[in-house]
């Protein structure tokens, strides 16, 4: 079968198509015939070696694919190596997905949708009324988020953006306003995956007893020491957030999903897809995506 692999850690261009033998699933697992394959910025990660030790190579990335099982049943998985035509996932790890809703809207609700959902209930424990402040609005889970805040009862959601384009997307998809710093309010909560400078506006901008969620650093810079009495005078808090193990504790896959499926299926959530590559454009899929230039789900069609 085709799959992508990579030997050493680098670039996108350290992405190749390879052939390697379809995978044999083992007790309690199930094979599955890859419809669409979802492109996530830890993908990107995994490649240049961030996420990954030296003995993990070579390596096929990929954690979530949307496909059909041997028995017909059509499925959105978490699994390993998902950039490929087949791979193989544990039966239990399955969620069934109707016809109707189509693969890149269903692989923006795994990674994305859950990161979004868990940020606002786990990390931030969002209450109604707060005012919510979203980094990086226009990407797979700034765009979920800022829907998803005004569904949990949010009483304003601002969204930041990197480009005018994607600030109207953002308005488009519900936001109250655009996000600029200073910001004219101050927030109760505050999702950021950019790092850097925005980090810092973003700190500075709490209200008493605010939240600042942080969940990655798209600008790999480094992060400031961040002092303790500083949190101190500000009355607020700095919340770290990772998904896996959100996921692994008890409810925090199947439910959430569920839940994500059937707004998005009752038009109350719209996962915005972007562009679709084939398999073996791999390459450019994160190319694009570590330049920034992408809106919405990514995903590979084999």
């Amino acid at each position: 079968m085709l799959a992508i692999r990579f030997d050493r850690f680098g670039g996108p261009e350290v992405l190749t198509p390879v052939d390697v033998p379809v995978p044999v699933p083992g007790p309690g697992e199930s094979l599955i015939t890859v419809e669409a394959a979802g492109v996530n910025f830890a993908d990107t990660l995994q490649v240049d070696g961030s996420y990954l030790s030296p003995d993990l190579l070579p390596h096929i990335p990929g954690g979530e694919v949307v496909g059909r099982t041997q028995d017909g049943r059509r499925v959105l998985a978490k699994v390993a190596h998902g950039y490929a035509e087949h791979v193989t996932a544990p039966r239990s790890a399955l969620v069934e997905i109707p016809e109707e809703l189509d693969a890149a809207r269903a692989l923006a609700l795994l990674t994305q949708g859950l990161t979004a959902w868990h940020l606002l209930r786990s990390a931030a424990r969002l209450q109604p009324g707060e005012s919510v402040v979203v980094h990086s609005a226009a990407g797979g889970v700034g765009s979920l988020a800022l829907q998803l805040a005004r569904e949990f009862g949010a009483g304003r959601v601002l969204a930041q953006a990197s480009a005018p384009h994607k600030e109207r997307l953002a308005l488009e998809l519900g936001a109250d306003e655009v996000a600029r710093y200073p910001l004219a309010l101050r927030a109760d909560v505050i999702l950021d995956a950019a790092g850097g400078d925005l980090f810092d506006h973003a700190l500075g901008s709490l209200a008493d007893f605010g939240r600042l969620v942080t969940y990655g650093n798209a600008s790999r810079t480094a992060f400031a020491a961040l002092d303790p009495a500083r949190l101190s005078r500000l009355n607020a808090a700095v919340v770290g957030f990772w998904l896996r193990p959100a996921l692994a504790r008890p409810g925090g896959l199947r439910e959430p999903l569920e839940e994500l499926i059937a707004l998005t299926l009752a038009g109350r959530l719209r996962p915005v897809t972007g562009l679709e590559y084939p398999l073996t454009r791999a390459h450019a899929a994160h190319t694009a995506l570590r330049e920034r230039r992408t809106t919405g789900k990514i995903v590979l069609r084999p």
